[in-house]
């Protein structure tokens, strides 16, 4: 046999793509090729795969050898074609047998040596191939606990070349080329904080009732208020009172991980809800993602969970400004030149933000900004990426009994026993609905399952008018209304509801605007 085809895949973003890894092998002047849209780095592996032949023990005849990478119109970047390339060359010189090729992926990077090393994308490399109706994966041992979470498709985990050629030889069966399911406790976290509680937060009652609400509906909020009023503490403690996540879930958000090369080894199943919190230092590529070759960004890595925006007036404005569309849509679009890329963008978004420079507005007895500096910073925030936000609290500043006050607070468990109710409702009423909470929903559905009594619209279309509502913050007003609800257990939404929920947007129009009595 002269020819020979090999399965592997390339990553367009999060977008697997199936390549064939062709070789050719014909007499004539010695030579090797290789065409078919090449990366450089996959242009050198030519050199790196007959390396790790030799020193394999496993000689090529000086042949004229062509390899193509089959669609000619995919990129193929990356080492994860090392290993498919040389499967292919000893199938098409009859070094071992071609019946195990087939219905079989293989990706992985060699070394000069001809060991296997680790490589990013696994995860949803495999899982593709179980859904393309692939019985076996062969990839690196360093990679072989990530491709065990898929299920239903078999996972051969090898340490260098000449275990590949054993097992498509038929030569061994060893326990390395077993399935391995790390699904054990004890993972590491990523983004997540650990050992902390609400029950440590003493005192703002309203912060919290607030966070309850936006986790419940899975809603943005934003936390206004002086320096040390426990604004950054009540966000980074949300993680504490989000509900559990789905094995679905799992690992829909480790593959976004599994792409960039940021799983553990061991433990690679993200188990916690990520919250991402990130500097106001950063860019916009890093916070949507994008590049030349576009990867995720914090908002993707977020997806599922939180991300965290302190200090916000300080972040740039453009950078804030590229937030609007994903928050809106869930889902990030980046269009270059050689196709379209989408990420996952469905999170809560937090923030926090000081009144003014020096954090002491409106209180005119410690505040040392002019109008014109409070005016220039809270401008920072525009009018179209507050609509965005669903929930806006404000923070008041700590007293002495209330930090020393030794009475009873609400741990997160308890928090997160009510959010997880609420969630279940949701989940309930949008049943062959493809939405999941009430921040998700669109208009059809507020129009739908967002019923109110006679008072509650009265109420709302005075609201309506006096604040001057644009047609988005009005709709949020009303699903952060259905989420106080549901936490209530209440099938309409009535008249406190209501209220309760046009008092979170009543801070915005204080500092951005002017607050009115509904």
């Amino acid at each position: 046999m002269s020819f020979s085809t090999v399965l592997s895949a390339a990553l367009n973003g999060l977008e697997v793509k199936f390549v064939h890894v062709e070789a050719d092998i014909s007499n004539g002047l010695p030579m090797f090729h290789m065409v078919g849209y090449l990366s450089a780095e996959v242009k050198e592996a030519g050199e790196r795969v007959r390396t790790a032949l030799r020193n394999t023990g496993l000689n090529l005849p000086a042949k004229k050898i062509v390899i193509n990478f089959s669609p000619v119109n995919v990129r193929k970047r990356g080492a994860a074609f090392d290993l498919p390339m040389a499967v292919a060359l000893l199938a098409a010189f009859q070094m071992i047998r071609t019946d195990r090729i087939e219905q079989t992926l293989f990706a992985g990077e060699l070394s000069l040596d001809g060991s296997l090393r680790k490589i990013s994308g696994v995860l949803p490399i495999v899982d593709a191939a179980k859904k393309s109706g692939c019985r076996c994966c062969v990839i690196p041992k360093g990679n072989a606990a990530e491709g065990a979470l898929i299920e239903k498709v078999r996972i051969i985990g090898a340490v260098n070349l000449q275990e590949v050629c054993d097992y498509l030889n038929g030569v061994r069966e060893g326990e390395s080329f077993k399935n391995e399911r790390k699904r054990e406790e004890g993972a590491p976290q990523y983004g997540t904080i650990q050992h902390v509680d609400y029950s440590e937060v003493k005192g703002q009652q309203l912060m919290k009732r607030a966070t309850e609400v936006a986790v419940a509906g899975n809603h943005n909020i934003l936390y206004i208020g002086p320096p040390g009023s426990g604004k950054t503490m009540i966000a980074r403690r949300i993680p504490t009172i989000l509900p559990p996540l789905t094995t679905e879930e799992s690992i829909e958000i480790t593959k976004i991980y599994s792409v960039l090369g940021m799983v553990d080894k061991q433990y690679p199943l993200i188990r916690e809800r990520p919250f991402r919190s990130v500097h106001h230092t950063v860019t916009k590529t890093a916070l949507i993602g994008g590049g030349i070759v576009p990867t995720p960004g914090e908002l993707s890595l977020a997806n599922g969970g939180v991300i965290f925006l302190d200090e916000l007036a300080e972040f740039q404005k453009p950078v804030l400004e590229v937030l609007r569309q994903p928050l809106e849509e869930k889902m990030i679009q980046i269009v270059r030149h050689r196709g379209n890329y989408e990420f996952p963008a469905d999170a809560i978004l937090a923030a926090a933000m000081n009144p003014c420079p020096c954090g002491n507005y409106p209180d005119y007895n410690k505040c040392t900004c002019t109008t014109g500096q409070i005016r220039q910073y809270l401008g920072k925030i525009s009018q179209p990426f507050l609509d965005r936000i669903d929930l806006c609290v404000e923070a008041t500043k700590m007293d002495y009994q209330t930090l020393n006050d030794e009475g009873k607070v609400e741990t997160s468990a308890e928090i997160r026993d009510r959010i997880c109710n609420a969630r279940e409702i949701q989940w309930k009423r949008y049943q062959g609905v493809n939405v999941k909470t009430n921040g998700q929903i669109g208009k059809k559905e507020v129009d739908k399952f967002c019923g109110m009594a006679k008072e509650s619209r009265q109420i709302m279309e005075r609201a309506f008018d006096k604040m001057s509502l644009t047609a988005r913050s009005y709709y949020k007003i009303i699903k952060v209304a259905r989420t106080i609800a549901d936490l209530a257990a209440s099938e309409d939404i009535q008249a406190g509801h209501l209220r309760e929920a046009i008092g979170y947007r009543m801070i915005d129009k204080k500092y951005w605007g002017r607050g009115y009595e509904i």
